[in-house]
């Protein structure tokens, strides 16, 4: 029986995202298939082995569980995450899915953990981690390659830390409001606000720089959210296609995790056939040019009036509730839950032997 090691929580503002997600998957894996390994990581970095029942994960209250546990007995319950004394992380788990979102999860530097321990994983390798959580690099690459993105700058926590004006002038000389100002390293729309005015563009410039160092400002369009699943690692293929329907503005965080439901997917979405082939034509080339693997939700805008394409970013550890965007998609073409965590470890383990030279 495989050893499945199951990583939740993490250090990044999207902690509770991960926990939520995290449950999911622990509820929905084959335990005839795979022994459990729950391995928690608190939001101050801490690693911890849990044995609890899953439902004490999704409402936080494992950290004590785990904590009390641990002083009890440590020998049982301490974790060495690369093997300088007592036992290794591949001493517990022969595969790890880490169930993370946000930096220190999705940004590939778990990822070069799980290299360094030699341990296979689940999802996208060190480059296309990193390459897709930046919001700046990636829209760079897929500027060189001529891929469809929005119009957009990069704008430094030094420099609106040094001059805030000249920011927002230099801002407005490029970029007409609407305007939506991202933290380039960060998921789940942790830290996004649109600015309709020069009040509102400091507010959000100064709400983003609590999460990167780095932002991401676009114009904001008019336009549909529409998103496709991605999977597989030398022959990926996408999903079906489909459509968030946000109560607020835009798919914010507290529309995404936090609205009670007001907000509503659209599983095939509403577009042509036409439109539909050349969103997933172009996620499959945007994987593969981040060098992505195992699997991930490419987002795109659709402007309204014009249906014009425009490419926004990869996630490569999408939400993964039974209800979220990224299953929902490969349920519409006859993955179900369950089948798609499979093969997202089967992908593992096939790239981790591609890997053995």
């Amino acid at each position: 029986m495989i050893r499945l090691g199951i990583i939740f929580g993490g250090r990044s503002g999207e902690h509770e995202v991960s926990l939520m997600s995290a449950t999911s998957v622990i509820n929905a894996v084959n335990k005839e298939k795979f022994q459990l390994v729950l391995i928690g990581i608190t939001k101050e970095g801490k690693w911890l082995l849990y044995d609890g029942p899953a439902e004490k994960i999704e409402d936080g209250s494992w950290q004590q569980i785990a904590e009390a546990a641990l002083d009890k007995d440590p020998e049982k319950y301490s974790i060495t995450i690369l093997g300088s004394g007592g036992r290794s992380l591949k001493d517990f788990i022969d595969f790890a899915l880490p169930v993370l979102h946000g930096p220190y999860g999705e940004d590939g530097t778990i990822q070069g953990l799980f290299e360094m321990a030699d341990v296979p994983y689940g999802g996208c390798g060190v480059l296309g981690s990193a390459a897709a959580m930046d919001k700046a690099l990636a829209k760079e690459i897929f500027a060189k390659e001529n891929l469809p993105i929005c119009r957009h700058m990069v704008i430094y926590k030094e420099e609106i830390n040094d001059d805030l004006p000249a920011i927002l002038n230099k801002v407005k000389q490029y970029l007409p409001y609407p305007i939506f100002v991202k933290p380039a390293n960060m998921g789940s729309s942790v830290g996004i606000n649109k600015a309709r005015n020069d009040e509102e563009l400091r507010l959000a410039l100064t709400e983003a720089i609590k999460y990167d160092r780095r932002l991401v400002l676009e114009e904001g369009l008019e336009c549909r959210e529409i998103e496709t699943g991605v999977l597989g690692n030398y022959k990926p293929k996408a999903a079906a296609v489909g459509e968030i329907l946000p109560s607020d503005e835009f798919y914010s965080y507290h529309a995404k995790y936090f609205d009670g439901g007001q907000s509503r997917i659209c599983i095939p979405a509403d577009i042509s056939r036409e439109i539909t082939d050349e969103i997933r034509e172009i996620a499959v080339t945007a994987y593969q040019l981040l060098d992505c693997s195992g699997f991930a939700r490419v987002d795109f805008f659709l402007e309204k009036g014009t249906n014009k394409i425009y490419l926004n970013e990869i996630n490569t550890i999408p939400g993964f509730t039974k209800f979220s965007m990224f299953p929902s998609l490969w349920a519409e073409v006859g993955v179900p839950y369950h089948e798609l965590i499979e093969k997202i470890i089967d992908l593992g383990f096939e790239r981790y032997r591609a890997r053995q030279f």
